[in-house]
């Protein structure tokens, strides 16, 4: 299976790297209502785990991957990533 880049733009996430590309070993994008009813610890690796989140457009979605990079403790991520 081919590798497909995840772009993003948000480059106070500590994923993001030159070229707006997205350097999580997986990502979850999920709808707003449901991520803002979610602990941090719900992300990509639970996403097999939870039922569809539908939405009628794309402001109504959101990453849950995202950390920010200028974070103070470093800590890991569930993903293995260590956060700087």
């Amino acid at each position: 299976m081919k590798s497909i880049p995840v772009r993003c733009t948000v480059n106070s996430c500590h994923y993001w790297k030159s070229g707006n590309e997205c350097h999580a070993s997986g990502v979850l994008v999920t709808s707003d209502s449901f991520a803002d009813r979610q602990p941090d610890s719900v992300d990509a690796h639970v996403a097999n785990t939870l039922g569809p989140t539908p939405t009628g457009s794309c402001m109504e979605t959101c990453c849950k991957t995202f950390v920010n990079k200028d974070a103070a403790a470093a800590t890991h991520r569930s993903d293995g990533t260590l956060k700087h």
